[in-house]
């Protein structure tokens, strides 16, 4: 991935990782973006990265968003 395809991605990836944040609580960014930007790479689009992201900061960093 070259330098502009690589930037490209994180800034999507600061998109999505927006909604996350926004209810979840405290914890580090760089466990979600990697998360998101490794399903990105294998080919899942961005909706698909984000609930993937969203399942390993739960099961993997115990981050649960609550749906209340």
């Amino acid at each position: 991935m070259d330098v502009e395809d690589l930037a490209q991605l994180l800034h999507e990836t600061a998109e999505h990782h927006g909604s996350f944040e926004a209810v979840a609580p405290p914890h580090d960014w760089w466990d979600w973006y990697a998360a998101y930007m490794r399903a990105r790479e294998n080919g899942s689009p961005p909706d698909d990265a984000s609930a993937a992201a969203g399942r390993y900061m739960a099961e993997v960093k115990h981050v649960v968003v609550s749906s209340a």
